[in-house]
């Protein structure tokens, strides 16, 4: 089995420098996992808080299961992230110290199970995000020149 991919947050490779990423398990409901296959998640303003000894996934917005009964759950509850307790202890050390920041980057299904692609980042200034652009938009045209020239 391959990895199907739900949902990405592009705006976080937009406001943050990505130093290092890792992958984690979800604690999920049933009814958060039937609307992840159906691509009904947002993950544009979420991070990763540290509650006690562990970590939660805060602001993502998985939609209530249409077909789902009585016992649906909330759209932006906290889900618990798994990960081992050397990971977490790395993490909340270069967060609490270094003040970097947790985010995730996207939502997939990886052999059935849900995943979330987590990345320790650095907040971009507003110049940084300037020259990214520039950058972004130089590699654009040289791409379109050599497309023409063939």
């Amino acid at each position: 089995m391959g990895i199907l991919v739900v949902s990405e947050n592009r705006k976080a490779r937009h406001d943050y420098e990505i130093l290092e990423t890792f992958e984690a398990g979800l604690v999920l409901m049933g009814s958060e996992v039937k609307s992840l296959r159906n691509h009904q998640c947002q993950l544009k303003d979420s991070y990763i808080v540290f509650i006690g000894d562990e970590a939660f996934l805060q602001n993502a917005h998985i939609s209530v299961y249409k077909a789902s009964s009585y016992n649906n759950h909330e759209p932006e509850r906290l889900r618990k992230i798994l990960l081992h307790r050397n990971q977490l202890n790395k993490l909340r050390v270069q967060i609490h110290e270094k003040g970097l920041t947790c985010v995730p980057l996207k939502i997939y299904f990886k052999e059935g199970k849900a995943k979330v692609e987590c990345a320790i980042a650095r907040g971009k200034k507003f110049h940084d995000k300037r020259e990214s652009l520039k950058k972004q938009d130089a590699r654009r045209e040289i791409e379109r020149q050599i497309r023409k020239s063939r």
